[in-house]
């Protein structure tokens, strides 16, 4: 695709959106709003235009080797859940954009993501030191094998960081509560896919309208929350669509859905309450199983560790394409000294110019 500014690269993305999914038109305006608030939340609501300007802004690094990527990775695209014993799992919990391309371009996205949180003074740590961190986690992790981020006996530091500001279930449940109540126009497939997910057949729920994330806000959204057993349960319904990475021509012909096939695949304790059915992911809601903001992480943080961890996470994800490990591991050798952190800074140049061009719009 010939790359052209933001606000027609943007129209143009919208526009096929809507040809795949119902767009919520107020949703839609407010995502807008929010990328000219500030280079970080523009970055996370614009994985299209990242798509459209990465081959030409990082042509050395396309010829990587290719796996099952996440495509919209950041550094705010980490979470906890429970896996099917109970554990608290630490990860990756969002996988909307998930296709296959370069490995290459999920690290220089989460390292840019870093370098632009450095610059709001949501993480102390220099530049470089964030994208040796990150490498050297992914590269670890690469040529071990990788390992499931399980906190309970290992990863102490991890654990106590990820629950230092787990919601108090009382604000968290007295929040959907006050959502606005959908009274109607609900697709039958979404209440299908949620009833699904419930614990029990026939069980009453009321259907909110939850505004949240950045890449998908615009999209229906239906969150479902019941009374059950003496306390409440929430599921959510979102749809999905192709990856921005189709519409912007990176991805030749190929337009499944492979969010499921990238949760099945990846070195991970999978979240029993993530499904997709039909084009709709449907997912559990609950105070202890969210996607983690920088706000909520403690102001001293153990910075380096933390994006160690996430490269090793995202290793542990790009080991769902066994057949590229070798050939990833292969290719890491042969990258010169500080190529991340040139990638990123030059992602990151792009990224604060289409922000500017998006205020001036």
């Amino acid at each position: 695709m010939k790359t052209t500014g933001v606000h027609k690269a943007t129209k143009s993305y919208e526009a096929w959106l809507a040809g795949h999914t119902a767009l919520v038109p107020e949703d839609v305006e407010l995502k807008h709003r929010e990328m000219a608030s500030a280079p970080f939340p523009f970055f996370r609501a614009t994985f299209y235009r990242w798509a459209q300007i990465w081959p030409n802004t990082c042509a050395r690094l396309v010829d990587a080797p290719t796996v099952l990527a996440v495509g919209d990775l950041h550094i705010e695209n980490f979470g906890t859940w429970r896996d099917a014993e109970g554990r608290l799992i630490w990860g990756i919990n969002d996988f909307d954009e998930a296709v296959n391309l370069p490995y290459t371009v999920d690290l220089v996205r989460l390292a840019t993501s870093a370098l632009l949180a450095i610059n709001a003074s949501h993480l102390d740590i220099t530049a470089s030191a964030s994208a040796e961190a990150i490498l050297a986690g992914y590269t670890n992790a690469m040529e071990s094998g990788g390992t499931p981020f399980v906190l309970a006996e290992r990863d102490p530091w991890l654990r106590d960081l990820a629950t230092s500001k787990l919601r108090d279930p009382v604000a968290y449940w007295a929040k959907l509560d006050k959502l606005p109540v959908v009274q109607q126009g609900i697709p039958e497939s979404a209440a299908v896919a949620i009833e699904r997910l419930l614990p029990a057949q026939d069980l009453p729920y009321r259907i909110k309208h939850r505004i949240a994330g950045l890449g998908s806000l615009g999209r229906q959204r239906y969150c479902a929350v019941a009374d059950w057993r003496g306390g409440k349960l929430a599921r959510e319904a979102k749809p999905l669509v192709p990856s921005a990475a189709v519409w912007a021509g990176e991805v030749q012909g190929v337009s499944d859905i492979l969010y499921q096939a990238i949760m099945d695949r990846s070195v991970r304790c999978a979240d029993p309450f993530v499904h997709l059915e039909g084009l709709w992911i449907v997912r559990r809601l609950a105070p202890d199983c969210s996607r983690i903001e920088l706000a909520d992480l403690p102001k001293q943080k153990p910075e380096t560790k933390l994006l160690n961890a996430m490269g090793a996470e995202t290793a542990n994800v790009h080991l769902g394409s066994p057949q590229a490990a070798k050939a990833i591991c292969q290719d890491l050798k042969k990258r010169p000294k500080g190529w991340l952190a040139e990638a990123a800074k030059a992602m990151e140049q792009a990224t604060l110019a289409d922000h500017e061009d998006w205020k001036r719009g």
